[in-house]
């Protein structure tokens, strides 16, 4: 059985070498159109791969659980889908990795084709999962040490626990939308630095976060934890994540408790989850944990995944200027150690839960992953390619971040996530 990320498979697709979905790839994502309704697909170049009308073929009937094929590629998020287990959705991404392979005929009649195969650009992408939970986690060192020396003390930017805990909040599930989804200007309370009193109003700090999610992948039970070793079999893939911000409104409410309406406004998640599995050439070492994580968090061997990131900011009608580039390597708390703190107490986990990276950044000016980092705090405005300048985000502005690894002549990607900011309600 050939290996799905061996670098010289081809596929009869034609694929553009700048794609992110090569035949390597194969995410999976939700998606809908007037004549089929809701189906879940596999992106393959250019194309959506409809798994359902594969099944309808028999393609999948002589893998494990494969009666069960059809009826979970008609739903509307993967949760089904991923409730199948591990050996399903390795057996699934397998199976279509054969069946695309440049020597495989068994899509390639023209019936077939045109039952199986649909163009990006003729379907709508919807949320790839419905999320039960979400956390949002606060594991760069380099965002970590920046906020701290803004917002306390320079000399002594990281608070006592950050090196020794992967410090997190639990978010708001509700309001996580899908890429091109327009995210509203909040209306909150804010208080200006001089201010006897605050007032209540749209935001005028409006910034994005430059974040990667993992998708949960296995329930646990009340009670139980996941110890390190086995975390990363919990954990189906990784979508991109932009954790809207407003931080006027954040500075205000966040003590003594933390995020609230700040944050819970929106994020914005790309459509296709790349499997863990697609990402397995690209581990890499993470940097050195100092001090040694107390024994439940202490891992070996290589954990973090080198996955170059950027985000663009688009004015409306006007051209795109690219803000920061950064990699996913850069974590200092690692996926599998997120999880298993996440359970250390006991906290069940869902299939479909959401935990995002927090704030990615890197250690040089132009790999910063917020505009209150990039503009430091608004004291630094960024020129954009239209003439203006930004230190925060105005009406009309989209965010758009990408974010591909490549290795052996192969770009594994995750396409995009973008939104729009609209005016606030008044």
């Amino acid at each position: 059985m050939a290996n799905p990320n061996d670098p010289t498979l081809r596929s009869w697709i034609d694929i553009p070498p700048t794609s992110d979905f090569p035949i390597q790839n194969l995410p999976f994502g939700v998606f809908e159109t007037l004549e089929r309704g809701t189906r879940l697909g596999v992106a393959i170049g250019e194309y959506v791969l409809d798994l359902y009308a594969v099944a309808q073929f028999g393609l999948f009937e002589d893998l494990e659980l494969g009666s069960k094929m059809p009826k979970v590629f008609r739903r509307r998020s993967l949760n089904q889908f991923i409730a199948l287990g591990r050996p399903v959705w390795r057996a699934v991404r397998q199976r279509v990795s054969e069946l695309l392979r440049h020597d495989s005929t068994a899509l390639r009649s023209d019936e077939v084709m045109r039952a199986c195969l649909l163009r990006q650009s003729e379907v709508e992408m919807l949320r790839p999962v419905k999320p039960g939970n979400y956390t949002d986690f606060y594991s760069s060192i380099e965002h970590a040490t920046n906020v701290g020396t803004m917002f306390r003390d320079p000399n002594n930017a990281l608070l006592p626990n950050w090196r020794h805990i992967p410090i997190g909040y639990h978010g708001r599930a509700s309001s996580i939308v899908v890429s091109g989804t327009p995210i509203r200007r909040p209306n909150g309370q804010r208080k200006a630095p001089d201010a006897d009193a605050p007032t209540f109003g749209p935001s005028q700090q409006l910034d994005f976060e430059l974040e990667v999610a993992f998708v949960g992948g296995r329930a646990t039970e009340l009670g139980s934890s996941v110890p390190i070793q086995y975390a990363e079999d919990h954990i189906f893939g990784l979508v991109l994540f932009n954790d809207w911000s407003a931080r006027d409104i954040q500075s205000w409410e966040y003590v003594p408790l933390g995020p609230f309406l700040g944050k819970s406004f929106g994020s914005s998640i790309s459509p296709w989850v790349v499997t863990l599995d697609a990402l397995e050439p690209f581990r890499t070492a993470g940097p050195v944990q100092e001090p040694e994580p107390l024994l439940y968090l202490r891992q070996l061997d290589a954990h973090n995944f080198d996955i170059n990131l950027e985000v663009a900011i688009q004015p409306e009608n006007a051209p795109q200027t690219v803000v920061s580039r950064s990699n996913f390597r850069h974590m200092y708390w690692r996926m599998a150690q997120q999880l298993t703190h996440q359970t250390s107490n006991g906290c069940n986990l869902q299939v479909g839960d959401l935990y995002a990276s927090g704030t990615i950044s890197g250690p040089t000016p132009d790999s910063l992953g917020s505009m209150l980092e990039l503009a430091w705090k608004g004291t630094r405005p960024i020129p954009l390619a239209d003439g203006s300048e930004r230190t925060f985000l105005l009406d009309g502005d989209t965010v758009i971040m990408r974010g591909f690894a490549k290795k052996d002549g192969v770009r594994v990607g995750f396409g995009e996530v973008s939104g729009m900011i609209l005016p606030a309600v008044q």
